[in-house]
Order: C-alpha cells, then structure tokens, then sequence
C-alpha cells in the first residue's frame, strides 16, 4: 500500500511556498519583495504537543482526506473539496508528483492538472488545511512511485539509499532492511533536512517508528487502533495518516469495498485507544488514473468505493455515517484533547473509555464481539451495545453516536446508456503495421535490450524483431517458447498472431508463452510485443529492476530446442499509430482509415468514432466491457487502460466503465479513438452517464437522533444528487418491514405496517431534492402495533 512520507499541515505556509516554486518552474513572475511578504505574512502557527496539532495556540482534532490532483481535474476541485468540507473534514492531503511535474529533467508543468498551487489555493478558499506530502518518492500506485524516469540516467545513483545522488523518500521502513547498514542514517538526514528547511509547520513520517525528534512517527493501515504502537516520544501525537477506504483494484481481482461501520469503528478505536487527534482517510476521493500514470497491474479507476466515488458522487452509506461521526467526536475535542484518561472493563470483549475535564466528559463504549449485542451498565444507565461496534457518550451519559448502526441513507449508482454508438458505418478502423523490416529498426545488438531502459518508459511497447531460416527436417508440430520479464506478450509469425500471454499482479516476474506454429520454407519472421501494464511503483532498488524478452526459442514437440538467431534481434520502440498521435484530431486525419466491415476481434487493431456530448452534468462513462485491452482517448486526451478481458474469480472484469470528465469534452461532436491489442467489437461500446437513481433508508424509532439535524427525533434523511429531485416513492412503510429486501424495491411490508406511511412520505418528498421524515407514531395516525419496536424504511427514485 501507499504511505505518507514527509507532510506539511498548514495551508498557508505551503501555498506561498508552492506559488513561488510553480511560479519558477512555469515561467511566471515571482513577484515582488513586497507580495512576497504579503504572502507569507498570512501564516498561520502550527506546532503539537503530546496531545494534538496546536494551530494557532489551540489543540485540534482534524479530520482529513486523500485527494489527488491529477487523479481529477480543475473544474471537478471545487465541488469535491466542498462535499469534503460538507463531510466533516478539515484537511485535504495531496503527494507532489515528481514525474508529473519535470517528465524532462529541467522542464516543468504545473499547468491543467498539474496546477498544485491552483488546487491548494482552492482548498484555502474553502477554509481548509493542506497535508502537504512532498515525498518526492510517494508509491501511490502511480508510476515509478512518482520519480521521474530520468533518474536512471544520473550516474552512481541507488533510489532511496543513502548516497549523494539521492536523498527523498517515503514510507521507507518497508525497505530500510534491504540497505543493511545504510538504512538508518538515511532517515537521520532525511529528517535533519526536512527540519533545516524551517517551514514552520511540523513534519511526519509514517510507519517509520524511529523517526528523530521532531519528526512525527505516524500510522497507515487498516486498523491503526490495534496495531499503531504509537508516538516514539510522550512529545508526540497520535497520526493516522492512511486509514484505507477500500482497497485499490489490480485487474485479475475482484473489488474489495470496506463497509461505512468498519471504518467508523476504526477511526473511534484508534481515537480513544490512542488518543488519536489526525485521520486521514486513504482516499476519500481516488479518482482516476490518466493516461499511463497507473503502477502495475493498477486499474484506471482508483479508489472508487471512497466517501467520494471516481466521478465525485457521493458514496452512501460511508460518506454521511463518517460525517455523523466526525460530529460526535468534534462535539467532544475539549475532553479529548484536555481532559484526563481512564478505562474500564466489561468483560472479555466489552470495554469502556473515559476521557474528561472538570466540566466535560465523553464515554466510549466498545463490544468486540462480532456476533452478539452486549447489554452493559455504565453510571446509572444501561446500555445496548450491537456486535463490533463503539458508542459514544456525551458527557458520559447521552448516546449520540453508534458505529455499528447506520441511520444514514443508502444509494444505488447506475450506468444510464445515452448513446450506443453500434453502426458499423460510425466506425473505421487502422491496422498496426507488424513490424519486419529490421533496416529501420531503432536498437541493433546482439543482446535482448531491457523493455525501460530503451522505451525510457514513454510508451508501453517494445517489439522484438528477428528472423528465422527454417529448414524443413522432420514431422512435428513446431512450438514458439518466449519468456520474459513483462507484465503481457503477444507473438506475431510472419504478420500472423500466434498467441498471447499474460501475468498477474499477485504472481509478478517471469511470464512464458508456448504457442504452436507453422513456418514456411526459408526465412520467417518473428515479432514479439512485449507490453507493461504499468512501471513498479515501490520496492528497494528499483534502478535496477528490468523487463522484457529474456530467451526465445523453436522447437519441436518433445525435440530440443533451437535458438532463434538471438544475435540479430532489433527492437522497435512504441506502436506506429502512437508516434503518429493518431489518436488526436491532427494525427487521425492523415491515418489511412477503413470502413470497419468485419475487422472486429482481431488483434492490434485502432479503432475510430465521434459520438455527441449527453446533456446534462451527470457524470460521463464509457462501457468497454465487449473489447480486450488496451488504451483509450476522448480528444486527443487519454482517459486510460482497459483491460475488461482479464476476468476475475467471479468471471468479471476488474472495471469496465472509463471515465470521461466532461471537461475533456467539446459541445457536439467528440472523437474517441481506442488501441485494442487483443480484439473485442466496438459496435458495442455504449456511452453512459451516472447517477444515483434509488436511494433507500431504514431508521428506528429508537435510533440516536442525528447531531446535524434540527429535528429532535430519529428521523429518515433522504437527499438526491445535484440536479435531480426525488419522482417516485417505491416502498414506504412505518412498522417492522423484512429490511433484507429494501434495497430491492420489493413489497417488503411485515406484520405491523401504517397504512397512512406512503401518504405521509410521498407528501413530505416528492418533488423535493431533500427530505426529512420523523420516525414517531402521530406522524402516521397512531401506533399501529404497540409493543413492536418500529423502523421507517423509505425506497425513493431520484430523477
């Protein structure tokens, strides 16, 4: 996983900081003596204690979010940092990507999506903070962990190690080992020279437990309130700089999602197990990842089940459950951060945890027990505690908060197809040339080159030329035997595809292909297209990894095998429709396309079409789940690789919906070209929007009132998205409704049910973008079952 290396906390400080650096690198004007004072004279004092981050003399509990700037794009920032906010955060945390910003040593791009300045400006705007995490080396599942290409070319240079040609780093306890003795005063500088730039804000290391003073020693993980062993000085906080949202997707593997109160439960725990006072949530929006900017294996969207989706939808359940908590906890900073500690136990599983002052007090009550309710006596009270769950008591007394009990809506996102852009007429087609002719072939040596070192990691492709005189001697089927260091390989004999292969991202190293062949009389040619689905993102010594063709021989079955001229191979570096950008409107127009008839399923084929911008701002999706692999481009831009035809153990592919931002889009006709390497039929591919369409909740008429809303009772809170309003009530009923069929729309009423429930919902929403229902007996003519404890559950079509 990803780690936070170095990180900045104040806003302020990093933006006149970065405004001077982008400034430099642009070629925009510094400024004047004077502005540059007016800048930094806006800091804001940021130091810590063993308690907390102090901000202007004052210990603070922050909530903060992972978002990364070239993962989304200017016009989508002000509303994903709004709806941050609008969640309870107080801090936006961001890497610096290095390779994004100098892609050529010495020439910089802080434009577009890259403008870091224009994003931290925004966060500012808002009244937010920024965790600043320069790395420079940030994994991320981002290329090369953010170090540009050009590194290996530096001599004597060994990355994230100790020597004069480099010293940045990130999360580097994971490979302090592998440096031996080197290791440790390694972190000893990268520590001293962090602290002499005298930023004026403090600076974390996480999972680095010998980090030096005054270096803050932080958590990542997944249940950092069991496994943090916490500051290595009583002078220090308690950081939790990655709490994982979800998992991030590889293609071959099914998603893993994280649920709304296993993260709630996380973040309390590690609050009052170790008095945390900073969470940061690993994203909480992840976005997508452009172009070629993925690691290995990594899919183009990233993060997608985060309080924020990949589009900037609002993910419910987990976004407004973590906003509830975060209220709960903000409530109570005065005990939490000033008040004196004290625990309790009630029972193996059952424990209790009291932080207080002379006029404040919150309780924390925690059930491990994953099965069963736990029924405890805390004070005078008794209290019900559902399985592994954390409630929270105000002043020691009021329940306010339960991890465990989701009172919040829950929505179903869908793909509406607004346009299938299925006639064979709309698309036209342009076969890849193979490769053959060795005269104008880039590498000539009598050595299988390395696939990055001659690529310089500017393209996923790299042929592998060769020719073979054959001689017939013999009966047998002749077979192609090819291993390589790559992440996929596809064999040409003679123009003609003789197969592919493919590795994984849990198996990673040696792939090899076995394909039968046929050869003709004399001499054949032999073209290999060794394909990275991404460069490594992390590791101890990644100068030195190499990939490619290894060895390549023909035999015949069951015969020795025969070398292939391995002294004449020749490389070709990227595919011809790339160094001809035929996937932009100028580069298009002099490619020679064909009417795409029957040229579908084949291999390394591109692929051309417009389509129309749909209406509206919901946002745009492209469904590729009919073609193979490969790349794709709206306008000239790339919005990433597909790989739908690496299926998962559930048979499905990792991800088949792209992301177009609409800002990638023109008013009317849009090109979309693809390179499909393996085949697939793009008459299928559809044009989607998304949306949340049904939204759903259940509350109890014995919940805990929500602290965000004005009602003083359980109550359903129902909200569509921007731009839509609620059209349809599909279920409603106040009673003891089967809450295992909810989700479906289906008639799910139980043997207690009001019949006035639908009139009341429908009057209180319908047409309404947000709505608010009471969970109490008048609201509905009386008590239709006394006795029986009663939910609301509400099934609304957002439109």
């Amino acid at each position: 996983m990803t780690g936070a290396g170095d990180a900045t906390v104040a806003a302020v400080v990093v933006l006149a900081a970065l405004a001077a650096l982008a400034a430099a690198g642009t070629g925009r004007a510094r400024g004047t003596e004077e502005e540059r004072g007016n800048r930094t004279a806006g800091r804001r004092e940021v130091t810590y204690d063993g308690r907390a981050l102090i901000l202007d003399g004052a210990r603070r509990m922050l909530f903060s979010g992972d978002m990364h700037y070239p993962r989304s794009t200017p016009e989508m920032w002000p509303d994903l940092i709004a709806k941050a906010k609008k969640g309870g955060l107080d801090v936006i945390q961001t890497y610096v990507f290095w390779n994004a910003h100098e892609p050529v040593q010495g020439q910089y791009n802080f434009e577009g999506r890259y403008d870091l300045v224009k994003f931290i400006r925004e966060i500012h705007a808002q009244g937010l903070y920024v965790s600043l995490r320069l790395g420079p080396f940030v994994e991320s599942e981002w290329k090369y962990g953010g170090l540009p290409f050009w590194l290996r070319g530096i001599p004597n240079i060994t990355f994230r190690c100790d020597n004069e040609a480099f010293k940045i780093e990130n999360e580097y306890k994971l490979v302090e080992a592998a440096f031996h003795s080197k290791g440790p005063p390694y972190v000893r500088w990268a520590a001293a020279m962090a602290v002499n730039l005298q930023t004026g804000v403090p600076w974390m290391m996480c999972k680095q437990d010998d980090a030096p003073d005054p270096i803050i020693n932080t958590c990542n993980g997944l249940i950092c309130g069991e496994t943090f062993l916490g500051p290595n000085s009583p002078n220090k906080p308690a950081l939790w700089t990655e709490n994982w949202t979800s998992r991030y997707p590889v293609y071959g593997q099914d998603r893993r999602s994280r649920s709304a109160a296993d993260l709630a439960f996380a973040v309390a725990l590690f609050i009052l197990r170790k008095k945390g006072s900073f969470v940061n949530y690993y994203m909480y929006h992840g976005g997508t990842n452009f172009g070629r900017f993925a690691s290995s294996y990594v899919t183009t969207s990233y993060y997608d089940g985060a309080p924020l989706d990949e589009y900037g939808l609002i993910w419910q359940p987990t976004w407004a459950h973590l906003r509830e908590l975060h209220a709960a906890v903000k409530q109570s900073a005065e005990p939490l951060l000033w008040g004196a500690y004290s625990n309790h136990s009630f029972g193996q599983q059952q424990e209790g945890h009291v932080f207080a002052t002379e006029s404040e007090c919150v309780a924390f009550l925690v059930n491990f027990d994953k099965h069963k309710i736990s029924t405890i006596q805390f004070g005078e009270e008794v209290f019900q505690l559902a399985p592994k769950s954390i409630s929270i008591l105000s002043q020691c007394r009021e329940l306010i908060f339960q991890t465990g009990k989701i009172n919040a809506q829950h929505g179903l996102r869908t793909a509406q197809v607004v346009q299938s852009i299925n006639h064979v007429d709309r698309w036209k087609f342009f076969k890849e040339p193979i490769p053959t002719v060795p005269s104008k072939m880039s590498h000539v040596g009598n050595q299988l080159h390395e696939h990055l070192s001659t690529t310089k990691d500017e393209t996923d492709y790299l042929w592998y030329l060769s020719a073979h005189n054959y001689k017939r001697n013999g009966n047998g089927q002749l077979v192609l035997n090819v291993e390589a260091y790559a992440h996929i390989l596809h064999a040409f004999i003679n123009d003609d595809y003789v197969g592919s292969v493919h590795g994984s991202h849990d198996k990673p190293g040696n792939i090899v292909l076995k394909a039968p062949i046929s050869l003709r009389e004399g001499r054949n040619s032999i073209s290999l297209l060794c394909v990275m689905v991404g460069s490594p993102d992390s590791g101890a010594y990644m100068e030195r990894r190499t990939f490619g063709v290894r060895r390549a021989s023909i035999k015949r079955r069951q015969q020795k095998s025969h070398s292939v001229g391995i002294e004449h191979w020749k490389n070709q570096v990227g595919l011809s429709g790339e160094t001809n950008k035929i996937y932009t409107s100028e580069g298009s127009s002099h490619a020679e396309w064909s009417t795409i008839d029957k040229s579908m399923h084949l291999p390394l084929i591109w692929y051309k079409t417009t389509f129309d911008t749909p209406w509206g701002n919901d946002p745009v999706t492209l469904n590729l789940s009919s073609m193979g692999k490969g790349e794709v481009w709206i306008n000239g831009e790339s919005i990433g690789r597909y790989w739908v035809s690496f299926k998962t153990p559930s048979g499905q592919p990792s991800q088949s919906l792209y992301h177009i931002p609409r800002y990638f889009l023109k008013t009317g006709e849009n090109l979309l070209v693809l390179m499909e390497e393996i085949g697939g039929d793009p008459r299928q591919i559809t044009v989607n929007t998304m949306s949340v369409t049904r939204i759903y909740s259940s509350v109890s008429e014995t919940s805990t009132p929500s602290l965000l809303s004005r009602e003083k009772h359980p109550a359903i809170h129902l909200r569509c998205q921007k731009g839509k309003h609620i059209t349809d009530i599909e279920f409603a009923s106040y009673g003891n409704s089967h809450e295992d069929c909810i989700e479906s729309g289906k008639n799910c009423h139980g043997s207690c049910h009001a019949e006035m429930s639908e009139f009341v919902v429908k009057n209180a929403c319908l047409g309404r973008r947000k709505c608010v229902v009471p969970v109490r007996a008048p609201k509905f003519g009386g008590d239709p079952c006394p006795g029986i404890e009663k939910s609301l559950s509400v099934v609304a079509i957002c439109g």
